[in-house]
């Protein structure tokens, strides 16, 4: 039974399979390698997913959702129609789509998984990552980093040798991590990131930006007109390095405005992003100790890293081209699926030895009487960037007279106070009673290549082991949780797969008629009502002319590339 590698993405998700061909991507229902990671209700209630929910962005944002990964690791609620769901439960959804369409290529059940997640993602993310697989059905095998799993699909038929700065900006994140390949063996040096920067990020500035420039206030527009205005600067941004200018027409409040974007103008707004591009770069290379001349090559992942602002910025860091000879969007895909291959022991991989290493600084609380009045202070065990899997164990003592538990706190960050990193979990020991300092305790960390931290806690003078397997999550479900979101989730219905290509083409032309006036519109609305006609007939071979046929039409009015 085949493992398949999944790259869950901010903005699209893919899914692959190795074969003895090398990586085969999985074609959606609709034939494209890309899902858009978008969920939504149609007018029916029926549940739609991917590029048929996203063409209803627009005008039914009240019932559609998109970017909800940022969400991964919160007990934040998304209201879909009248249901909440989680980030989890909404990315299950995507999972299980892309599970499905495996399913039609193999032609039997899919069920185990590697999945891809950000590098800088946190235990909680990682966490909610897991139990997304789960909810879709499948038994994660492991989680991947995005960069890593770009790296192995660059490298490893290759087998060169080197030091390598792999570069991953996609919809909503940024991750850097450096590697280095020798003799067959690929470890990770330093990895870094921000969870909160990527292409979304770039749009959401264009957008600031032309409401302040035409002083309109954000709040001032409905759902569908911000909706409009930010797909518009979505298409923008994609073009803007080969249309330096490009004249656009913006409904804003109850009037439209003729407005002109200039590369001048998106340089002005990109260069603060651009910056904050540039510190986990940095912070990379000065945790792995290597300066940029040492760096063999940089590679860029991520449909993101296509601006030519952010590849200039790349170059004259660097001093060279960065390398993107691969399809920035589905590279990652590519590296999960060849992973997957590993996990199945495939022998022509055999030889390959892949090293990760903790994004984050995972330790604990103490007391430190020097400085009095700042609360508890941070003790790392596991610092950040150490290679994975790894098991470090620090001794701590009794704060008081006749203490009889000692209760270890798990933090992860980089804050010398307790308070300012995020909170993990906890275990609670009990304790000899004793004067202050006599009674000792080993706290062990176990963090291992999915990013799971295992804390044992051993009292020295009895000898005594406690142990507990650090799960902490906002919104973490208990084993009843889990099993009332897996039966809401199979409670909600899903469009057919044979008939999705029909239902993202009427779609594509509502959001196409609710944009237009005039002739255009009522041009349009026969050409929808024409398909009505043909789908009624049920004839297959009628309808895929019809689609045909609805497709070229549409494809005059509507210039953007939505996947």
């Amino acid at each position: 039974m085949a493992i398949i590698g999944i790259d869950l993405g901010t903005t699209n998700s893919a899914c692959g399979i190795l074969t003895d061909d090398g990586v085969k991507l999985v074609p959606n229902r609709l034939g494209d390698v890309l899902t858009p990671s978008v969920v939504g209700l149609d007018d029916t209630g029926e549940l739609v997913v991917g590029k048929t929910a996203k063409q209803r962005l627009i005008n039914h944002s009240d019932r559609t959702v998109a970017a909800f990964k940022r969400l991964m690791g919160t007990d934040h609620k998304i209201k879909l129609g009248k249901q909440l769901f989680s980030a989890t439960e909404l990315s299950a959804l995507v999972l299980r789509s892309l599970k499905e369409d495996a399913e039609a290529l193999l032609g039997e059940a899919v069920t185990e998984a590697v999945i891809s997640v950000p590098a800088y993602f946190n235990d909680n993310q990682r966490h909610a990552t897991k139990l997304a697989g789960e909810l879709a059905g499948l038994k994660v095998e492991r989680l991947i980093n995005e960069p890593t799993a770009a790296a192995i699909a660059y490298g490893l038929h290759e087998k060169r040798e080197g030091n390598f700065l792999i570069l991953d900006m996609g919809g909503g994140t940024f991750d850097v991590s450096i590697l280095e390949f020798f003799d067959g063996i690929m470890e990770v040096h330093a990895s870094a990131g921000d969870n909160f920067l990527g292409g979304e990020d770039f749009v959401e500035a264009m957008m600031d930006g032309v409401l302040k420039e035409l002083e309109i206030e954000k709040t001032a527009l409905s759902p569908r007109q911000q909706q409009s205005l930010y797909m518009q600067m979505e298409s923008v941004k994609r073009r803007i390095g080969q249309q330096p200018e490009q004249r656009v027409e913006l409904e804003l409040g109850k009037d439209k405005v003729q407005w002109v974007a200039t590369a001048a103008w998106f340089e002005q707004i990109a260069t603060p992003l651009l910056l904050r591009a540039k510190r986990p770069i940095e912070r990379a290379m000065r945790d792995a100790d290597m300066p940029p001349q040492t760096i063999d090559e940089v590679v860029l992942v991520g449909g993101s890293t296509r601006m030519g602002l952010f590849r200039s910025v790349v170059g004259r860091m660097f001093g060279r081209l960065p390398s993107c000879h691969l399809d920035p969007d589905t590279v990652v895909a590519m590296g999960a699926a060849i992973q997957a291959g590993l996990k199945t022991r495939d022998a022509a991989l055999d030889d390959i030895v892949l090293t990760d290493v903790c994004p984050y600084t995972l330790g604990t609380g103490i007391i430190n009487e020097d400085s009095p009045g700042q609360g508890e202070y941070f003790l790392p065990i596991i610092e950040r960037n150490t290679v994975v899997p790894i098991s470090v164990v620090r001794q701590v003592c009794t704060a008081s007279d006749n203490q009889t538990e000692l209760r270890v706190d798990v933090y992860q960050g980089e804050n010398r106070l307790v308070k300012k990193n995020v909170y993990l979990g906890e275990l609670s020991v009990p304790v000899p009673k004793g004067p202050r300092g006599k009674e000792t305790v080993d706290i062990r960390y176990s963090y291992d290549m999915n990013g799971l931290l295992e804390v044992d806690v051993t009292v020295v003078s009895t000898g005594k082991t406690y142990n507990k397997l650090i799960e902490f999550t906002p919104g973490a479900l208990n084993a009843s949780e889990k099993a009332k979101a897996l039966e809401k989730l199979a409670a909600l219905k899903f469009h057919p797969r044979d008939d999705e290509a029909n239902r993202a083409l009427i779609a594509r032309g509502e959001r196409l008629y609710e944009a237009s006036l005039g002739d255009q519109r009522e041009f349009i609305a026969r050409a929808l009502g024409e398909f009505d006609k043909v789908l009624d007939g049920q004839n297959p071979a009628e309808i895929v002319k019809a689609r045909t046929r609805l497709g070229e039409l549409l494809d005059q009015f509507d210039g953007e590339d939505w996947i």
